[in-house]
């Protein structure tokens, strides 16, 4: 099967809880996501003007029946921060999550011959003001929605050239083989999503400042995060999350089965 899991990199993934496929993409496709994404963008931004807004740990969300659209956390910013699912707002990215490229090692990492969609967004950082994300696991936020979360695997997509200065992927090596793993308990509201610092070493912390194009395939319970974007330029990406076949998907429980 093309671009099939290899043997090592199942390896890794099981091991480490990620492995990296460099410039999957090349560049001149790259630049055809770009006003899709942008695209995107405007139509989120116009959908929020119809949708039930409201506010956790002072950072506002805004649902427009199954899409949520998070905004950066400082006060009045306009500028969003995550469109989830991002798939249905364009054609193209509706298509990259269909992609051979990413489903086929995906169905060796789930162990099926067909897959479905879990869930999908785009993480949006913008210059200077894309704000970080903590330390987290995406298993807590699934485990109540699924049965079977060690079965969500995740593909992070870059649609720029990630580096430490603005504000790369990073994740903790093997943090994923001990599961689920305890929040903050601090009183907040999003605190619990967010992983207990007790619970792993910062010295397993591994940046992945990878090109434009590549891929990160990534274990749901695997703790991962990133800083704040200080570059002056964009550092977008898009994360696709899939499930064996026939389960509904997060948001909208509805069935997408992935046909490649």
């Amino acid at each position: 099967m093309l671009h099939a899991l290899s043997l090592s990199e199942e390896k890794e993934y099981q091991e480490n809880g990620f492995f990296v496929r460099r410039k999957v993409f090349q560049s001149h496709e790259v630049a055809k996501f770009i006003p899709a994404v942008e695209a995107a963008v405007i139509e989120a931004k116009e959908l929020v003007r119809s949708g039930k807004t409201y506010m956790l740990d002072g950072k506002r969300f805004v649902d427009i029946n199954s899409l949520t659209v998070q905004f950066e956390p400082e006060k009045y910013s306009d500028t969003i921060k995550v469109i989830e699912p991002a798939n249905q707002l364009h054609k193209v990215l509706d298509n990259l999550v269909r992609d051979a490229r990413i489903v086929n090692p995906i169905k060796g990492i789930i162990g099926k011959k067909t897959i479905a969609l879990w869930t999908n967004k785009l993480n949006l950082k913008s210059p200077k003001e894309g704000s970080g994300f903590g330390w987290h696991q995406d298993s807590p936020y699934w485990i109540h929605n699924s049965s079977h979360v060690d079965l969500l695997p995740n593909v992070y997509l870059g649609f720029d050239d990630a580096n430490s200065d603005n504000g790369c992927f990073r994740v903790i090596n093997k943090s994923h083989l001990k599961g689920c793993l305890p929040g903050i308990d601090n009183g907040t509201q999003l605190g619990g999503f967010y992983t207990n610092p007790d619970c792993f070493n910062l010295s397993d912390e591994v940046l992945l400042e990878v090109p434009a194009g590549s891929l990160v395939f990534f274990n749901p319970h695997i703790v991962h995060g990133s800083e704040p974007n200080k570059s002056d330029k964009p550092r977008r990406a898009f994360i696709m999350t899939y499930q064996p076949a026939n389960n509904p998907m997060l948001k909208s429980g509805l069935i997408d089965n992935i046909e490649v």
